[in-house]
């Protein structure tokens, strides 16, 4: 990696630390209200924030097919930004709102927010970089992001009583327009022919594609077996933190706890073995290995249930394991893999497909599970019966995934490749 590229790479990371820790910041007062109602609540949620997100989507794919990539770039994330500063008197105002609407409304945006900008950078990145260079660098930028997860909750936890909750909002904020202004200069910087341009299309190419490209409908797919493992069990994890704690700021420490297990563990995943995995073995096995782990871990819940044991006179609960577990490998495994893999795609699957993937199809199998959930409870299935049918789903993300990197390989949907862009 020569001078310019190690540059380049180490300002991506630095813009995914800033995109993480302005959501991580805002993310304890999210999860906290999940907490507060348990899983019944979440398909509520959940459809709040698919709905939200298909409102989003069309806007987005008008923007992507009118704007050059600088100004997409400045108007998505400037968008956001308005949306955390238009909340700080909201929240400063909360005794006459009421928490519990103002916690809703919030919980949906939170959500729309995170997969929104995540998305659109790594779209960026893979404009950046091709498949090959993606496979070493990705995992690197990844734990930039991983640094900025953990940087957030601290930031949280040293500012709430000090400056209050309202303006953790305008930190968010700040460290958003910081991700803006590093994303605008990498883009600037970047050579290669049209990646500049406006992509063109329509507004809704995303879900046409992910409807016509074999790819991209793989890659859906993929997105809703193995999201489906991290739905249920977050879902679980908020039954638990019902019913083990009573008050709202003892369950904001528990989530905080979850979120600083996961992006220690995803960090080290992605220093000891992503990227070595990557460049060895291919994507595939960032697609493979994480769905095996979900198998187990879900296997492990249908045999043992919500069990407590202890490791090194530790005490431990078998359903937030899983959550850390199973989330550690998403995004320090499998995200990094599947971002190198739209490499491959032509610009509008990578920016439309991808993110209507990443959005629109994300939150429906949000809100399915979420559902189904409720549905098999009501109908009087064990946790052990529900864990055997989602460890066969989970199965099946490895498929969807092993198949997906055969798809990318014919060239479907790959026309107009990204070339190595070296700012």
């Amino acid at each position: 990696m020569h001078a310019g590229e190690r540059r380049a790479v180490t300002l991506a990371a630095l813009a995914f630390f800033c995109v993480l820790a302005a959501y991580y910041v805002i993310r304890p007062v999210r999860d906290q209200l999940a907490g507060a109602t348990g899983s019944v609540a979440l398909p509520w949620f959940f459809a709040g924030t698919f709905l939200a997100t298909l409102a989003i989507a069309p806007a987005f794919g008008w923007l992507s097919a009118r704007l050059p990539r600088r100004a997409l770039l400045g108007c998505s994330y400037g968008f956001f930004i308005a949306c955390l500063v238009a909340f700080v008197p909201l929240f400063a105002a909360q005794a006459r709102i009421g928490a519990r609407a103002l916690g809703i409304g919030f919980f949906i945006w939170v959500s729309v927010f995170n997969l929104f900008v995540v998305s659109l950078f790594w779209s960026l990145m893979a404009d950046l970089f091709d498949g090959k260079r993606a496979r070493l660098v990705f995992p690197l930028i990844a734990l930039g992001g991983a640094l900025g997860a953990l940087a957030g909750p601290a930031l949280t936890s040293l500012l709430a009583e000090r400056i209050g909750v309202a303006p953790l909002l305008a930190v968010s904020a700040v460290l958003l327009l910081m991700a803006l202004g590093l994303m605008l200069h990498l883009s600037a910087q970047g050579s290669g022919r049209n990646t500049s341009e406006p992509i063109g299309g329509s507004m809704l190419a995303g879900l046409r594609a992910t409807l016509a490209d074999p790819f991209l409908r793989l890659m859906a797919l993929l997105m809703l077996c193995s999201d489906g493992v991290g739905t249920l069990a977050y879902a679980l994890v908020a039954d638990y933190a019902k019913t083990h704690f009573a008050d709202a700021a003892a369950r904001t420490v528990f989530y905080g706890h979850i979120d600083l297990a996961v992006n220690i563990a995803q960090m080290a995943l992605q220093v000891g073995l992503t990227r070595w995995m990557l460049a060895r073995f291919g994507i595939v096995s960032g697609l493979v290995l994480p769905a095996v782990v979900n198998v187990l871990m879900l296997l492990a819940v249908a045999l043992f249930g919500a069990t407590q044991f202890g490791v090194a006179g530790v005490s431990l609960a078998l359903i937030p394991l899983m959550l850390v577990v199973t989330r550690s490998f998403a995004y320090g495994v499998a995200k990094p893999a599947s971002d190198a893999l739209y490499t491959r795609a032509a610009r509008e699957i990578r920016y439309k497909g991808k993110n209507f993937v990443e959005t629109a199809v994300w939150r429906f199998g949000d809100v399915a599970i979420a559902s189904a959930l409720d549905s098999l409870r009501a109908l009087g299935a064990t946790l052990g019966g529900i864990g055997l049918a989602s460890a066969a789903f989970a199965g099946l993300a490895g498929w969807f995934g092993w198949r997906a990197v055969s798809a990318s390989r014919t060239g479907v949907g790959t026309t107009h490749r990204a070339k190595v862009v070296h700012p």
